[in-house]
This record gives structure tokens, C-alpha cells and sequence, in this order.
């Protein structure tokens, strides 16, 4: 399953950063960030639950830059 999620990231480093981390977390397939769209694509393992994934990958971009939001 994928979704795309809005986010505000202030860099396109720190989106780079946050899309290496979130495809680092169990339960994500694959992700993209884009600065330019200020879009998270997150694409889901199969049996994955989202709510759950999602809250480890917005503590994994909060580590990254410290004032980004992500719209679940």
C-alpha cells in the first residue's frame, strides 16, 4: 500500500535525510521526500500496520530537523 503524506521540511538536504531514515524503519517498503513538493510517498510492507509506522517515521524526520511537520 502507498500514501502520500504533506510535509514542511526547510531543506532539500534535510528532506534527503528524512526519506534515507524512513526507509530504515520496519514496515516501510520504500520512501520518497521531495522539498520541491513538500510530499513523503511511503510505501507500506505488506501486513504493515500505518498508524504505527508512521509514528516511528515522524520521530525519525523530528530527528532530522527538529520543527518539520508531517500531515498524517
Amino acid at each position: 500500500m502507498k500514501k502520500t503524506y504533506k510535509i514542511e521540511v526547510d531543506c532539500a538536504n534535510c528532506a534527503a535525510k528524512m526519506e534515507e531514515a524512513t526507509k530504515k524503519i520496519e514496515g516501510v517498503d520504500n520512501a520518497t521526500v521531495s522539498f520541491m513538493t513538500q510530499k513523503m510517498k511511503v510505501e507500506f510492507a505488506e501486513g504493515a500496520e500505518e498508524s504505527a509506522v508512521m509514528e516511528q517515521v515522524v520521530k525519525a524526520c523530528k530527528k532530522v530537523e527538529s520543527d518539520c511537520e508531517v500531515y498524517l
